[in-house]
């Protein structure tokens, strides 16, 4: 049965959400909008808009409302920026710290550089390759996305194609794509074994499309050109699904944050370093100690790391979660850096509010551990100076952000 309602904020997962005791969670809706629902316990599925928003934008894409990769593509560009700086502002009071928050630069550039493509065999036997759909494990079919950078505008019509090669397998895949230097860098999760004929279909393939390299779960099927990406002064060789940051433009921007926050240190640790997106960088001008549990990372961080004119990068392979660096291990370092993963630094942030290092600087993923975890660096002595909101995600309720502690 369908019933009236009228929404009035936009809730942190980007659905709008009614006044009142019993909120009501309405996808696709905005402040001040009436609209007509049906209701699905908490959630509802939107019917129609009796009285839009003046911020309604039109979407930019045909598939926005079914595809599940984007949530915000109806709201206009400047009030959908406010409301990701309110994200983060909301997550510090919640934990009641207060702290400037910059307002949010848009970090989009080109679009996205990573991309993971679902294939899954439907109802009628044919395989869909695309994005999953909106809270659910169906796969919409797409052969385009805007938010992807120009780079990958191939990969669903060769996603389609590595899923007809390995179609006999009859399993679900992931289907990991990252644009590199080299050329697309492809490793494929959840296939099985692959025989030799599928092998040689792969290496066609990738040769035919100019793929840099296709792995399977991180072990090679064929290699044309080593991945690679330029990190301020070095060149760093990508292991098989390596982690980056979404966009080229949110790591240049996070960066440049990072570098200019650093000032003079002159020992800095970089941990949750990754590849060295920040690693190498601070290493034009100071010693560093970077730690990370991905070991393949760290070994094509101390790669990229001989690249002349570099400061000594000294590297640690270590589960930073279960055995975060204590004092005794930061001796000699003035300002550490984190950029832990969206479950945050909690344990590092409890050895780090023991210490006596000047300075940190925090990148996060997640407004709410970055917050919990400010929490314990303020009451540890520090003082959150300055945080700023970084979109690199667009249309999605997630944001980055650098925040700058000082003791």
């Amino acid at each position: 049965m369908s019933e009236r309602v009228e929404i009035d904020h936009v809730g942190h997962q980007g659905d709008g959400v009614t006044a009142g005791a019993e909120r009501i969670f309405v996808p696709y809706t905005l402040p001040g909008e009436t609209v007509e629902i049906v209701r699905e316990g908490e959630r509802a599925r939107l019917l129609k808009i009796l009285k839009p928003s003046p911020e309604r934008a039109a979407p930019v894409c045909p598939h926005f409302g079914v595809c599940g990769g984007c949530a915000l593509q109806h709201w206009e560009a400047g009030a959908y920026r406010a409301w990701k700086r309110a994200l983060v502002a909301a997550a510090l009071a919640h934990e009641g710290i207060e702290a400037e928050v910059a307002s949010v630069i848009d970090a989009h550039g080109e679009g996205r550089r990573r991309a993971v493509l679902h294939a899954r065999r439907g109802e009628g036997k044919e395989i869909a390759v695309g994005f999953a759909g909106r809270r659910s494990h169906a796969i919409v079919a797409i052969d385009a996305c805007p938010v992807l950078a120009p780079a990958l505008k191939n990969v669903f019509a060769i996603g389609r194609r590595v899923a007809e090669i390995l179609a006999p397998r009859d399993k679900p895949l992931d289907l990991h794509f990252t644009a590199t230097e080299g050329g697309l860098d492809l490793d494929v999760r959840g296939s099985g074994k692959i025989d030799r004929k599928m092998t040689a279909a792969l290496a066609q393939l990738a040769a035919g499309e100019k793929l840099a390299r296709i792995t399977r779960h991180g072990e090679m099927v064929t290699q044309l050109a080593e991945p690679s990406l330029a990190v301020g002064a070095a060149r760093v060789p990508l292991p098989p699904g390596s982690f980056l940051q979404a966009t080229q433009a949110g790591e240049d921007v996070l960066a440049e944050l990072v570098v200019a926050a650093a000032g003079k240190a002159k020992k800095i640790a970089d941990l949750f370093c990754g590849v060295g997106t920040f690693a190498l960088r601070l290493a034009e001008r100071a010693k560093l100690l970077a730690a990370d549990s991905d070991a393949p990372a760290v070994a094509a961080l101390v790669r990229a790391a001989k690249a002349p004119g570099l400061k000594p990068v000294e590297t640690i392979a270590r589960d930073l979660f279960r055995r975060p660096l204590v004092a005794v291990e930061l001796k000699g370092v003035d300002l550490v850096v984190l950029d832990p993963p969206r479950q945050g630094a909690e344990a590092q942030a409890r050895e780090l509010a023991r210490t006596k290092i000047e300075k940190v600087i925090y990148v996060s993923c997640s407004p709410a551990t970055f917050a919990r975890d400010a929490k314990i660096l303020v009451s540890g002595g520090y003082a959150l100076k300055r945080v700023t909101p970084v979109d690199q995600f667009r249309y999605s309720p997630h944001v980055e952000l650098v925040g700058v502690f000082e003791r």
